[in-house]
């Protein structure tokens, strides 16, 4: 099925809906795994196999005429290195394989290490207990890691942007914090003394930053251990860590180690922000953690007590569980925790399913499905990671073939535990995939990301997200033009920005972007002007950008955009500007010939346009309740197509956020091409995978 949207054809809910598989009774064979269990047993159910490894060798044996089962017992299972399923481990689509686990029991796959309480011993090194605070002294535990048979760890780099070195530490299924300070949110730099030079420009003089502190706590810290400060040194869409050289306690002087990439300036109006990790003299309060690197001894205070607590100490830096070249494999009901890689990860292969399983507690990414074609993750919860939560990837961009990857019914949440900014909640890659009825909310930055063509974003919930970041978006896309077609339609974004000065939206088109469609969203409380152009819609330099049949509500400027002017797209095109147009519209791919210039015939003649050319945007249909501004930059917009009110348009139950519009609406006199937006049916559903006690209420 094609859904033509005014000239904006993508694949749509006939050829990528969450399938259901339906197969006519075919024989099964069943096999069993326990923790209980021994690898000399058959695999019955009263002689399970002890381990996944065991019964992976036996489903191999037993054919493709069949369906196949692995039923694994509840329990925790340590995966010690990946458990990978590959092309001899796949099925067929009439007979797939299912590893799931046992129905009502908690099977939980940890890419980590249990550490007894034993273990931990009372701190009495006398010099440790110096570098403490007197009220942690009688509370810090050590627990050597050598004797627990866990390598040294890696030392942290001098500079990161994204995770740092493992393991992580996990009590209650919790994760610890690494002792920081301040213990909760942010120091501010007094002043900038030393910029440093800017790598990101081409200043690799390697020139470190240096600053004004505040206060006297710096004074503590002992440099030669390691002190590393993670900030927004620059601007408030990119954090990173980097080690301290020195520290001045005479002049309040602290001297990075290295540059900041864009070099420690005051690039967005908010203050310069940072905060202290990894250091044993802030180690001050229950469920913080130190790691001696080069003694391999850990610190911790626990936060209950240590002789019942469960404690886990993550060690696989890979996948927990991968799927590689596999087909027809789906994986139903697991807890993937406690790894330092990425959760699940699927790479080529078709057909595989990924379903009501659990992502968490992870350094990396929950799933991630990185190429192959047709494979689905449905109704997962995803959460507590470090880099992002869920990746889509797939599909070929020189020739815009569909991947036809899902992610349906999945709740993603505190997604960006580690890397502040750039770590999404959702990805798209390639070309062709799909995302719908997903809930994504609570992180600092951005929360979908869209790479690539002809993607379909739609029925998802959106919410709390750029709450402590600037120049950003719930949603982004952005520098590069050839990735268009794609479609953001019937989402529910709310509670989306902060007031940090410089502006942010709900849907950021960035840097020359554009040729996609927003249609039948709504907006509640988005976005944030700041000092600038942004709206809750927002184009950067792009055009060819469709608004419409949107009802934006109490959302302070609704539509803006920020247009180049003639000169600066020129220089764009010709390479300037910092986007590399040329090598991404001509060698990446190419836009001046097909399939580009068939699919997208806006394309024609887009790499030598006429001077003067018209760069705009359009807004029809849309309806703005209570917005302080409706539109502003390059939309194009007649007042008739669109409806701006003070009042209540006709909404089923605005005080409950229930944004349907009843039958009776005045929306549908006004604007008769109006067409209804299926409010209800935004967000997580209830289903087979997603019963009532699997389904959230939707959160503020």
């Amino acid at each position: 099925m094609i859904v033509n949207l005014d000239g904006l054809c993508l694949l749509a809910l006939a050829a990528l809906a969450a399938p259901v598989s339906t197969h006519a009774a075919a024989r099964e064979t069943t096999f069993y795994v326990a923790p209980n269990g021994d690898d000399a047993n058959p695999g019955s159910r009263s002689k399970p196999f002890a381990t996944l490894e065991r019964a992976r060798e036996t489903v191999r044996r037993a054919g493709t005429d069949r369906r196949r089962t692995i039923v694994v017992r509840g329990g925790t299972y340590e995966i010690r290195s990946t458990f990978t399923l590959g092309a001899e481990d796949s099925g067929t689509e009439a007979n797939p394989v299912l590893w799931r686990a046992a129905p009502g029991e908690t099977v939980r796959l940890v890419g980590g290490r249990a550490v007894p309480a034993s273990a931990f011993r009372p701190v009495e090194d006398a010099a440790i207990l110096a570098r403490l605070e007197p009220d942690a002294r009688d509370h810090v535990l050590r627990a050597d890691l050598n004797r627990l048979g866990i390598p040294t760890p890696a030392p942290f780099p001098v500079t990161y942007h994204g995770a740092p070195p493992g393991p992580e530490l996990f009590c209650n299924d919790r994760r610890m914090t690494l002792a920081r300070w301040p213990n909760q949110g942010w120091t501010t730099i007094a002043r900038i003394l030393e910029a440093g030079s800017l790598p990101r420009e081409g200043d690799l003089s390697g020139r470190p930053g240096a600053f004004a502190y505040s206060g006297e706590r710096p004074a503590r810290w002992k440099v030669e251990q390691g002190v590393w400060l993670q900030g927004y040194w620059c601007f408030d869409w990119y954090d990173e860590v980097i080690k301290v050289a020195a520290i001045d306690p005479a002049t309040k002087r602290i001297t990075l180690a290295a540059p900041h990439v864009y070099s420690v300036r005051q690039g967005n109006p908010s203050p310069r922000r940072y905060c202290a990790l990894n250091l044993l003299e802030e180690l001050d309060q229950p469920g913080e953690f130190y790691i001696d690197r080069k003694a391999g001894l850990l610190y911790f205070w626990p936060p209950s007590d240590i002789a019942t607590a469960h404690i886990t100490l993550s060690t696989l830096d890979a996948p927990i569980v991968r799927l590689q070249d596999a087909s027809h494999v789906t994986l139903r009901g697991f807890v993937v925790e406690s790894g330092l890689g990425d959760g699940i990860e699927i790479t080529g292969g078709t057909g595989c399913r990924i379903e009501a399983c659990e992502a968490r507690n992870l350094r990396q990414i929950g799933i991630r499905v990185a190429s192959g074609t047709k494979h689905c993750v449905e109704a997962c919860d995803i959460h507590e990671t470090g880099t992002g939560g869920l990746v889509l990837a797939g599909g070929d961009r020189k020739t815009l073939t569909p991947a036809g990857h899902q992610a349906f019914n999945n709740h993603i949440w505190h997604f960006s535990i580690h890397q502040l900014t750039g770590a999404y909640g959702l990805s798209f890659e390639g070309v062709g995939n799909r995302a719908a009825h997903n809930r994504i909310h609570d992180a600092p930055h951005q929360a979908v990301f869209v790479g690539g063509n002809d993607h379909l974003f739609e029925f998802n919930e959106v919410y709390r997200v750029c709450t402590e970041t600037d120049d950003c978006g719930a949603l982004y896309k952005g520098r590069n033009p050839s990735c268009r077609g794609n479609l953001i339609r019937f989402n529910y974004w709310h509670d989306i920005g902060s007031p940090m000065g410089h502006g942010n939206a709900a849907v950021y088109f960035d840097d020359g972007d554009g040729g996609d469609t927003v249609f039948g969203n709504v907006f509640y409380h988005c976005g944030e002007p700041g000092n600038g152009p942004f709206g809750t819609v927002f184009s950067h330099g792009g055009h060819g950008i469709r608004a419409e049949n949107n009802i934006f509500v109490e959302c302070k400027r609704a539509l803006g955009s920020a247009p180049w002017d003639e000169a600066r797209w020129r220089d764009a095109l010709q390479g300037g500007q910092d986007c590399f147009f040329p090598e991404k519209l001509l060698k990446e791919v190419d836009i001046t010939k097909p399939p580009y210039t068939t699919r997208y015939p806006e394309l024609i003649g887009y790499m030598n346009p006429p001077p003067g050319a018209p760069r705009v945007s359009y807004a029809r249909h849309n309806v703005f309740v209570r917005c302080g501004q409706t539109t502003g930059g390059n939309w194009q917009s007649e007042a008739a197509e669109n409806l701006v009110t003070e009042t209540d348009p006709g909404f089923v139950n605005a005080m409950k956020e229930n944004f349907q519009l009843r039958q009776d609406s005045d929306v549908f006199k006004r604007l008769p091409e109006f067409v209804p937006i299926p409010f209800a049916q935004v967000g997580l559903q209830k289903d087979r995978l997603r019963p009532a006690g699997r389904l959230p209420a939707r959160g503020r």
